[in-house]
């Protein structure tokens, strides 16, 4: 039986923008497809607010970036006035102002914390009552992250649950990679590597650079690096680049909405990431085009979703030699390449649709409405 309809809101602090914010929009898109009433809140001078009407969802402006009490005030009267079924938080500081204002409403609506990073949160009381009481539950991207929360603040695990970020398998698919090619203007000729990431230190382009260099060195074949996305890194990036004298064989794209073509136009994808990751979307967006990945081994919930030598490639993070040594290998052995990538896309195809990931959000929100109704009582 298909759910009833639910009236969702979700919060979000950060002013930024990365695979946290997407996932937001690209859950509440999916979410509205299947009947339910969605609004995103957050600050409106967040990327956030600027980029959902591109997504077709609703937001509307809150002041939540700092705690303070008109901001936890003005998310009460917005509660009383949209009145959602269930409260959805990403962030430290929504997350406190959501709990701490639930508990001024009655009925209390249920709220959901959503954790996407592994960095750890503060071990202190405070922090241990948000997670194991202040949310109803609490939902992680990946099992290494619900396994530090539950160690960590000693949470119930039947409240606990980790659903990787879906992906839309209709839009992540493999195309032609020439035709791609073609309307993106990139050369048909050369070997092209990419990363899609935002330009954040810890997602590892410098490393990626410095092992670029080496395989460019080794003149295997003629290839090029393209950098997809932007972010507070880029100006560190942009003068490695001048340092390594690598202008001319990587090329930053910047932000861009057609990722898939972007994927499809590559020949193997890389991601050298070193701290914080939860599953990241691009990566699972990678495999889902069928592309042989490079990822980072143990890192975050990398591993979970990348089995190495089987849906893709694991390398030390931080360790720009070997992954030089990993992309020369690949760039090689085209049967290699093409094995992994079906492998991979097969992978996401069993266990991260975008529809597995609506199934199971849904089923939490009704779970805890259900509960939430029984407090009341």
């Amino acid at each position: 039986m298909d759910p009833r309809p639910l009236r969702i809101l979700h919060t979000e602090a950060s002013l930024g923008w990365g695979g946290q914010e997407i996932r937001i929009l690209t859950e509440a898109q999916a979410m509205m497809r299947r009947g339910h009433q969605l609004m995103v809140a957050c600050p409106e001078s967040a990327t956030l607010f600027q980029r959902a009407a591109g997504y077709g969802v609703p937001v509307t402006s809150l002041a939540i970036e700092r705690k303070s009490v008109t901001a936890l005030m003005g998310l009460v009267r917005y509660l009383r006035r949209y009145a959602p079924d269930v409260l959805v938080t990403h962030s430290s500081v929504d997350s406190w102002l959501g709990a701490l204002a639930v508990r001024l409403l009655r009925p209390r609506i249920p709220l959901v914390r959503v954790r996407h990073l592994s960095a750890l949160p503060p071990q202190n009381g405070l922090s241990r009552w948000l997670y194991a009481r202040g949310a109803n539950h609490v939902v992680t991207t990946g099992l290494c992250i619900k396994e530090q929360l539950q160690q960590r603040f000693r949470i119930d695990p039947q409240r606990v649950t980790s659903i990787p970020t879906g992906i839309d398998l209709d839009d992540y698919r493999p195309r032609d990679r020439q035709d791609m090619r073609r309307q993106l203007g990139r050369p048909a000729d050369l070997f092209l590597i990419g990363i899609v990431a935002t330009l954040r230190s810890w997602k590892g382009h410098l490393d990626l650079l410095t092992a670029f260099q080496r395989v460019i060195r080794q003149s295997i074949q003629p290839a090029q690096l393209l950098i997809i996305g932007d972010g507070p890194n880029r100006p560190a990036i942009e003068r490695a680049m001048v340092q390594l004298d690598m202008t001319a064989s990587v090329s930053i794209v910047g932000h861009q909405t057609n990722i898939s073509s972007w994927l499809n136009a590559l020949d193997l994808f890389v991601l050298p990431s070193y701290a914080n990751e939860g599953v990241p979307q691009a990566l699972l967006q990678a495999m889902a085009c069928g592309l042989p990945v490079i990822a980072s081994r143990d890192v975050g919930a990398i591993g979970e979703v990348v089995t190495h030598q089987q849906t893709g490639w694991l390398t030390p993070a931080r360790d720009p030699e070997q992954l030089a040594d990993a992309m020369v290998m690949l760039m090689q052995d085209a049967g290699l390449r093409q094995r992994l990538g079906q492998a991979a896309r097969d992978a996401v195809h069993q266990h991260a649709s975008l529809e597995q990931m609506c199934q199971q959000m849904e089923k939490i929100f009704l779970d805890v409405i259900i509960e939430s109704s029984y407090e009341t009582i």
